[in-house]
């Protein structure tokens, strides 16, 4: 299981993670939901207190993944394939273009 920080305007909005059966969840945390309830990351995912699940990795965060050259370069680099998204997104989007940003969680930080 993988797991990823999500950072609105430099706010801890949620958890993005990657199940081991491959399946998707993005929980927006409960500091977040109680003091920026209408700062939703996406149009899509406005903010709630329920998990958003899915069978593939979200749209929203699937756009924030390099396309083109530029993910050659970071598949090569980083030795991810390129369809282990959810390993491109936690290795090439901690400062994306824009207010969303996403931070892998080491196991260390679990504990």
């Amino acid at each position: 299981m993988r797991s990823g920080k999500v950072y609105y305007k430099n706010h801890l909005a949620g958890i993005i993670t990657e199940t081991n059966d491959g399946e998707y969840l993005f929980q927006y945390v409960k500091t977040y939901v109680q003091k920026h309830h209408h700062d939703f990351i996406n149009f899509t995912m406005p903010v709630t207190d329920k998990p958003y699940e899915s069978k593939r990795l979200f749209p929203f965060f699937e756009g924030l993944i390099p396309e083109g050259w530029l993910l050659d370069i970071a598949s090569k680099n980083w030795k991810i394939n390129r369809n282990d998204r959810m390993g491109l997104l936690l290795a090439c989007c901690h400062n994306c273009i824009g207010a969303v940003s996403v931070e892998p969680i080491l196991e260390e930080d679990e504990s």
